[in-house]
């Protein structure tokens, strides 16, 4: 039977998997796989695998049971091996760089904000601030347009909406990057203009979630910021 792996720790991190269940209808049992100094949280992988709910939720609390008592790789939901022996074999095989990880991590979670801007308050901005918009819609509401004006108006708030909120994530991120070790951005959604990930330290924790929110604060009830709660470095392994 193929197995689901969860995580990799150092082989002398505490294993309190009581209570938990792995993924699968009726929860698979967690076990164990060990070579060296590393071990794999594992169970046998259902064979109608999907990213239901409570696999996700299975997965996840595996990772946070085993982060709240040390450093954990996390690895992504649906890796599969072979066997039990197929694990130990990529254990023994990746033994350097999984050490080398676990001590980059070391201390570590993950924290991932997002942030958007109220649209109207954002589109109330750009007319107030820029004169080619204000001009434009001024005409286009008056009449005294010319038929491409709307067009022009539509292009023009377009590429002041992408400069102001790059600019915006910029700012955001340079006030929180002194307090982590490393950052990954990814593409936004919605109406999104920032999505980050953190890896933050925990000499460096209280600094990290004081500024955050300060900046939050300082940029006013028309922003909506979302900070994750600390995670375990997917991001970073």
């Amino acid at each position: 039977m193929a197995v689901y792996i969860y995580s990799i720790v150092g082989k002398q991190h505490p294993l309190r998997l009581d209570g938990l269940s792995g993924v699968g209808e009726g929860g698979a049992q967690l076990r164990t796989v060990s070579a060296g100094q590393l071990t794999a949280v594992v169970s046998d992988a259902p064979e109608d695998l999907r990213p239901k709910r409570r696999d996700l939720g299975a997965h996840q609390e595996v990772q946070q049971r085993l982060l709240s008592d040390g450093t954990v790789l996390p690895l992504r939901f649906g890796l599969l091996a072979a066997d039990d022996e197929a694990v130990r074999l990529v254990l023994e095989e990746s033994a350097d760089a999984y050490v080398d990880r676990l001590g980059a991590l070391d201390g570590c979670v993950e924290y991932h904000l997002k942030a958007s801007q109220d649209e109207e308050a954002l589109l109330r901005q750009i007319l107030e601030e820029n004169d080619d918009a204000r001009r434009l819609n001024e005409e286009i509401r008056s009449g005294r347009a010319g038929p491409d004006a709307p067009v022009s108006l539509g292009e023009l708030v377009a590429h002041e909406v992408q400069a102001r909120q790059e600019a915006l994530a910029t700012g955001v991120v340079e006030a929180l990057r002194p307090f982590a070790r490393l950052h990954e951005s990814s593409q936004p959604t919605g109406n999104d203009f920032l999505s980050v990930s953190f890896l933050v330290h925990h000499d460096q924790d209280e600094s990290f979630l004081t500024t955050e929110l300060s900046v939050a604060g300082q940029m006013g009830d028309d922003f909506d910021f979302r900070l994750s709660d600390a995670l375990p470095p997917y991001s970073f392994v």
